[in-house]
């Protein structure tokens, strides 16, 4: 049986796309949880009108995103931080006091498109990956300095 996905179905596929099920998979799980709808020709008609509205604003999308990243290339964040003895921080820098700095320099961004994979625990200078749209990655060069 061919369904039109609603969300993102693990291991089945992504919200918008047709893909063929079992009856009884589709008829006892994915419809009463309003996770599909059954394929009919009014109803793909509709989900080919509904990704090429979604393309287009994709598309302007990554375009903002990569004016985003072209700016944040240019930028470098210092944060302060106490240490205990020469280099290592008393605490750690997570995500979230990396966002908060990019919110003092204007930009707002979440702390979950910030690609942190442990803590920063030592002065240094880092470079932070941004994941702003899945096909843009910024680079935010950050400095962690003694307070």
């Amino acid at each position: 049986m061919e369904v039109i996905l609603n969300k993102d179905v693990e291991k089945i596929g992504r919200a918008g796309t047709v893909v063929c099920v079992k009856e009884g998979f589709a008829r006892n799980f994915l419809f009463p949880r309003n996770l599909a709808k059954p394929a009919t020709a009014s109803s793909l008609k509709k989900l080919e009108q509904d990704q090429l509205a979604r393309f287009a604003q994709s598309a302007k999308i990554k375009e903002e995103s990569e004016l985003v990243k072209q700016r944040l290339s240019t930028l470098a964040l210092t944060i302060p931080a106490l240490t205990q003895g020469e280099e290592k921080l008393y605490g750690s820098i997570h995500a979230l006091e990396i966002a908060e700095a990019l919110k003092a320099e204007g930009f707002f961004i979440d702390k979950s498109i910030i690609d942190l994979v442990e803590p920063i625990k030592s002065l240094g200078i880092y470079q932070i990956p941004v994941k702003l749209h899945p096909d843009v990655i910024a680079t935010v060069k950050l400095w962690v300095v003694k307070k």
